[in-house]
């Protein structure tokens, strides 16, 4: 079984009711962290999720409200009491860049972040890769139109649980074929209608992907303010028959069976 905390919701617009991107998935065997939002450092905390013992890091791409977090968790975990004892190590995967990314967080203040308690693996991974973040989760990417590295995830647990982590994306119908079938589609929607940039998903760019991909159900997540007021799952019944949820802070979502929380 695989099941998601959905840590941020929202966008890198400020939101009393939504931070920034971030998703726990935990597995029988492990934790993974969804992209790391400045805001996930603490909001793995309010939620009671076993921060201390986080196995995997996934960064989708490198624009701050995905990767800002990653950082000050590093100089967290360095610091914290509570991980003094850790001697497992932690892997943070990522495209092409990663390295040179948190070299120049490390640079910033000579933090030193990858002095830890523990062993740091940083590793990248390029298009159409496989991999298995966690024992007995593999997983698989896909580059998608958004930046240089930006990756979709799709990640299939023990039991043939399925979900793809699209992040930030504009429309292809490739990724709908990537995502086939799968258990949950968790899909950016960063805008009701009339996004200003095509680099992003609207609603109706993501129910074409539901329609083609025809997953167990959608996650809506990535959401503007223009979302405020408006019921999501309403709204993409009008373009897709399927269940779709809209993403909320604090929601908790079981993979392969029926979703609590």
């Amino acid at each position: 079984m695989l099941a998601i905390v959905v840590l941020g919701s929202g966008t890198s617009v400020p939101h009393p009711q939504r931070a920034s991107s971030a998703h726990w998935l935990e597995t029988n065997r492990g934790s993974l962290l969804l992209d790391a939002s400045a805001a996930a450092v603490h909001r793995m905390a309010e939620e009671r999720l076993d921060w201390v013992n986080l196995d995997a890091i996934w960064i989708s791409h490198f624009h701050l409200d995905h990767v800002g977090g990653l950082a000050p968790f590093l100089f967290a975990t360095k610091h914290a009491p509570q991980t003094q004892a850790r001697r497992k190590p932690l892997f943070i995967y990522g495209g092409r860049g990663l390295k040179k990314l948190i070299k120049a967080f490390d640079d910033a203040n000579n933090y030193q972040l990858l002095k830890q308690p523990f062993a740091v693996e940083i590793r990248e991974v390029a298009p159409r890769s496989t991999f298995e973040p966690l024992p007995g989760l593999r997983a698989q990417t896909f580059s998608t139109p958004h930046t240089r590295e930006s990756l979709a995830l799709r990640l299939t647990g023990e039991t043939g649980a399925s979900l793809v982590y699209t992040s930030d994306t504009g429309y292809t119908d490739a990724l709908a074929e990537f995502a086939k079938g799968v258990d949950l589609f968790m899909m950016e929607c960063s805008f009701p209608r009339n996004k200003p940039v095509e680099t992003h998903l609207e609603l109706k760019d993501a129910m074409r992907l539901a329609h083609r991909a025809a997953p167990r159900k959608v996650l809506l997540s990535h959401l503007y303010p223009e979302w405020d007021g408006l019921d999501i799952s309403a709204e993409a019944k009008k373009l897709w028959p399927g269940e779709t949820i809209g993403a909320t802070d604090g929601l908790r979502l079981s993979i392969g069976q029926e979703s609590s929380g």
